[in-house]
């Protein structure tokens, strides 16, 4: 889909002032609702934001928060707004001119034409290389006396959040040796009105940069921006490689170089044009403090844990400052919009430099970045589908991936049906799939350690049907009846995809004390009724009831394959139910999902009306209360 809105010279005009112009290009697109009744940064704007992006809704402007500044939500929340924010037609269209780029780049240049022609390409891309101005910036025009963060409206986004956090905050580090800069996005909980946490993971650029600094023991400055253009907050979720500037990579996108001025406390650079600067240190000599939990991009919270401490020396603002942030839980929510911008920008890197066979790639939204893949490739050789999943495995973030399917190139994995429909007429669980140990996100809660799990491979580039689709029905014959006297435990059935000719069936399932699902699968299996299927998906019970999106969200974050997975008779158990001790032998707290409390719904159902943002729409969260067991962040906790 292309969107022309990004290229009148109104819009660019409205660039130039940031974040507040890219209000205006929102507003003037039909993309941004104004609130303008008080609603609080404490739960509520978490609420009503959940409610718009799950029904595909518009930006949303706050602009009575009990602070003086207005926050802004939702901003990314569709493919339209994203373009928007980084002034495209299309996210295919900056994907093309960066695969232009590295294809000169990449090839020999021996002959004085193909020197010649690439010399428009390449200046042009150095005369995007960010300046540094010696004057004060539009960032600076307040500065703020004392620094206080309780005077910006943060937001406390869910009930067993462990207080309010910084969901946007675009985080500017140096290399004490090298004095490269890495600009990244960590979430921050604010501790007091001079100190948060810094959420820094273990596989991320400013970790190495704080353990550079531990070695040195010296303080690590750092340099925290909110709003300005907001290809500065997609330049910072970017998965580059290290020590490529996120500011030239940003200057790429807008085609305009990033104007930078000097902090001033430290000697960090940001941009000129954001609309907040919050300065400090970490001093890697100090304890680290615990942080958490918070609900989280993978639809439940990440439980507590140590991280450094981040002290505020300084903080400046723009007149008219806006406060943008995020919220991120159970998908669909706004961050889907800024993967989708990754998948489309950065298949043209990966065909470049790692696999030129890849055709297409994407990740659905529902696999919540890092769980689930889906690559076509042209295949030309046996095997070739487990070559291309060892390169993904292998290219940057991609290490994360837990679930990896690999078709041909006819295929097009973008409607999800037909490629379930190839899937289960091309692939033989037997002998198609792999599972593989590996690195898992430091977010995901069911590896059974700490950042490490397992993946699985599927390989669908097969061509030869092994049982044409329309016959499953007639000779599976499943007694659905029969089924359920058979095996009390399974509460629900969902056979739909059955009938529809595809040989899947999932069931909502009570475990016994002691015992694993997928162990109670396996004994299923052997009976006659599912003889001939191939995919026996398992849940607890109340998510059986849910829609497929959920329950292949819910599937994919609850799983470990090497741990949840067997292979029975040629059929593929899916075991993607909450784990325990008692059963499954998992040995790590297990958290609920994230869901907003009885009263904040209660509170923003009365409210609604007053928002003038349309007829109410049920809170989501209605629909997964059942599946927590407490009002806590632990589901279980040892």
């Amino acid at each position: 889909m292309s969107f022309q809105f990004f290229s009148t010279a109104k819009a660019q005009r409205h660039r130039e002032d940031g974040l507040s112009g890219f209000i205006l290009i929102l507003e003037e697109a039909g993309e941004l609702i104004r609130i303008n009744v008080p609603v609080s940064p404490h739960l509520e704007m978490t609420e009503i934001n959940d409610r718009m992006v799950k029904s595909g809704g518009k930006a949303l402007l706050f602009e009575q928060t009990g602070y003086e500044f207005p926050v802004l939500l939702n901003a990314f929340g569709s493919e339209k707004r994203m373009c928007l924010a980084l002034g495209l037609a299309s996210l295919d269209e900056v994907g093309a001119r960066l695969e232009k780029v590295l294809q000169i780049l990449k090839s020999p240049g021996d002959s004085w034409i193909k020197k010649i022609r690439s010399l428009p390409i390449l200046a042009k891309l150095g005369s995007l290389t960010p300046g540094i101005s010696k004057r004060k910036g539009k960032c600076q025009e307040v500065i703020m006396d004392p620094p206080d963060l309780h005077r910006l409206p943060i937001l406390t986004c869910w009930p067993a959040d462990g207080g309010p956090y910084i969901t946007l905050p675009v985080v500017h580090t140096k290399d004490p040796v090298t004095g490269i800069r890495n600009v990244g996005m960590y979430r921050m909980q604010v501790y007091s009105g001079q100190s948060t946490g810094m959420h820094w993971q273990l596989h991320k650029d400013a970790t190495k940069h704080f353990h550079a600094y531990q070695e040195l023991k010296k303080r690590m400055p750092v340099a925290v921006t909110l709003g300005g253009d907001p290809v500065y907050t997609y330049a910072a979720t970017a998965p580059l490689p290290p020590d490529v500037d996120e500011y030239l990579f940003a200057g790429f996108l807008r085609r305009k170089k990033v104007k930078l001025i000097k902090c001033l406390t430290n000697d960090l650079e940001v941009p000129e044009d954001v609309d907040f600067v919050i300065e400090g240190y970490v001093d890697p000599g100090e304890p680290f403090r615990t942080e958490g939990p918070f609900g989280d991009h993978t639809g439940f919270y990440s439980l507590p844990d140590d991280y450094p401490v981040f002290h505020v020396t300084c903080i400046t603002h723009r007149r008219h400052a806006v406060y943008p942030a995020t919220i991120v839980g159970i998908p669909p929510q706004e961050d889907a919009w800024l993967g989708k911008a990754t998948e489309r920008l950065f298949i043209a890197p990966i065909r470049t430099t790692i696999l030129p066979e890849l055709k297409d790639m994407d990740l659905p939204v529902e696999g919540g970045f890092h769980n689930i893949t889906i690559a076509a490739i042209q295949a030309t050789f046996p095997g070739h589908a487990f070559k291309a999943m060892n390169a993904l495995w292998g290219a940057g973030q991609m290490m994360f991936n837990k679930i990896l399917i690999v078709t041909g190139e006819k295929i097009n994995i973008h409607d999800y049906r037909k490629t379930l429909e190839w899937i289960a007429c091309h692939v033989e669980p037997a002998r198609d799939i792999i599972m593989i140990p590996g690195p898992l996100d430091v977010l995901d809660h069911a590896g059974s350690q700490f950042a490490f799990g397992s993946k699985m491979g599927v390989d669908g580039t097969r061509d030869s049907y092994q049982l044409a689709i329309n016959n499953y029905q007639e000779s599976i014959g499943f007694d659905e009846a029969g089924f359920l006297k058979l095996f009390p435990e399974v509460k629900v059935i969902r056979d739909e995809w059955l009938k529809a000719g595809i040989p899947l069936i999932v069931a909502g399932i009570e475990k016994p004390t002691g015992q694993s699902a997928r162990d109670m699968a396996v004994t299923m299996i052997k009976s006659k009724q599912l003889a001939s299927i191939k995919f026996f998906i398992l849940v607890d019970t109340p998510a059986a009831l849910w829609g497929w999106k959920d329950i292949t969200w819910l599937v994919s974050a609850n799983l470990d394959p090497i741990r949840d997975c067997r292979i029975e008779n040629n059929t593929l158990i899916i075991d993607g139910t909450t784990k325990t001790h008692e059963g499954d032998g998992f040995t790590r707290d297990w958290p609920n999902v994230i869901v907003s409390s009885p009263e904040t719904v209660a509170l923003v159902d009365q409210k609604w009306e007053s928002l003038g943002i349309g007829p109410l729409i049920t809170s989501p969260s209605l629909k997964y209360r059942d599946l927590i067991s407490n009002n806590s962040a632990y589901r279980v906790k040892k």
